[in-house]
């Protein structure tokens, strides 16, 4: 009884180590054709379809030709050859042979974007090697995986330009009104009192500077709190110093690496939406703390809250249109640019978190990972 187990045992794993070397090389590609298939990757993404598939050599070619290659290169006429498959390969959109090679298509969003051609054997057409139709099955089956992670690459680099152009989005939504704001604080205050005049011309100029930066899409928290403490500063003085202003934030995250403007237009968003419109003085404050793997952040004030189904709606880019001065609009875009930037760096559980009621304030919180992939302030 015992032999006839390890009989079974023995016959079921070449198998499941099959399995095991085909789901690894897939998650491997994934790596590899980051950048698509002419990309820096593509000659490792070759070596790894050759050792997964024990063939001679392998080809990637997009529309234009062979990109990458491992294994013997073919030369001469068979290099002709197989421009002649890969020709007939695009015109059928199928798995095509002309032995010794075969070479099947890559279809991505159902878009011909190239295809992986296959030498077996060493030996002449014909071969026990060349035309095994087995071979050629899992060659047809492999594609489609290849072409997946092709479409996973594409998507990820048109996350990465909508993030971009975002971000461009949020630097242009500086609002006119602060700045006319801020340059008419400073000019009142240049005969009276010159000292603090020339302060907060070096914080304005530090608030532009750091708004208009171009060194990278990440920044550290050290780096947005210290514009954010640039922005309360020309905002308190505008006040006449009736905005009580508390920042706390655990060394631990201040070397965290987090999306460029995040944090400000938040703070921004408290200072225009909750405490302008109310009467008196008010407060806001700035903290952050080290959640286990995670980096919280949290923006409070004291002003005149809002609705949260209106907070939902900003969030999800629908709340109302702009009014005459564009003060809805830019709020809008604000709240929805960073939820959606964050969602697109972290994934679609790291969005914002509003919390608020009419006359209670408003609090908003970001979490995300502490660690994450790719993401590093230069």
């Amino acid at each position: 009884m015992l032999d006839r187990m390890r009989a079974r045992r023995a016959e079921s794993r070449p198998g499941a180590d099959h399995t095991v070397r085909v789901l690894r090389a897939v998650a491997g590609l994934g790596d590899d054709l980051r950048e698509g298939l002419s990309g820096r990757g593509g000659t490792q993404a070759a070596k790894r379809l050759r050792r997964l598939l024990q063939a001679r050599t392998v080809v990637l070619a997009d529309l234009d030709g062979p990109v990458a290659t491992a294994g013997p290169a073919p030369q001469g006429d068979e290099a002709d050859a197989l421009a002649a498959l890969l020709a007939q390969t695009y015109e059928q959109a199928a798995l095509a042979r002309r032995p010794p090679w075969c070479a099947v298509p890559l279809l991505v969003a159902d878009d011909l974007t190239g295809a992986i051609a296959v030498r077996y054997g060493d030996g002449p057409a014909g071969s026990a090697r060349d035309g095994d139709p087995a071979r050629e099955a899992e060659l047809d089956a492999l594609a489609p995986l290849v072409a997946r992670a092709l479409d996973h690459a594409a998507l990820r680099r048109a996350r990465s330009r909508i993030a971009q152009a975002e971000l461009r989005t949020l630097r242009a939504q500086i609002s006119p009104h602060f700045l006319h704001n801020a340059l008419a604080v400073i000019g009142a205050r240049i005969r009276t009192d010159p000292d603090r005049a020339r302060t907060l011309l070096n914080d304005f100029a530090d608030y532009l500077r750091y708004n208009f930066s171009t060194k990278g899409d990440y920044a550290t928290v050290a780096d947005e709190l210290q514009a954010i403490q640039t922005y309360l500063e020309l905002q308190r003085a505008r006040f006449d110093d009736r905005m009580d202003l508390t920042v706390r934030m655990a060394p631990e995250i201040l070397p965290v690496a987090i999306p460029f403007l995040v944090i400000q237009p938040l703070v921004e968003n408290a200072v225009r939406h909750g405490l302008e419109p109310k009467p008196g003085p008010g407060s806001i404050s700035v903290s952050g703390y080290g959640e286990g793997p995670l980096c919280v952040i949290e923006i409070e004030d004291d002003g005149v809250g809002m609705d949260p189904a209106y907070a939902q709606a900003l969030l999800a880019g629908t709340g109302p249109p702009k009014d005459a001065a564009g003060d809805v609009g830019r709020r809008r875009v604000g709240l929805a640019n960073v939820d959606e930037r964050l969602r697109t760096v972290y994934g679609p559980e790291y969005g914002l978190v509003i919390e608020t009621a009419p006359g209670s304030g408003t609090k908003v919180v970001v979490r995300v990972p502490r660690f994450q992939r790719g993401v590093l302030a230069t």
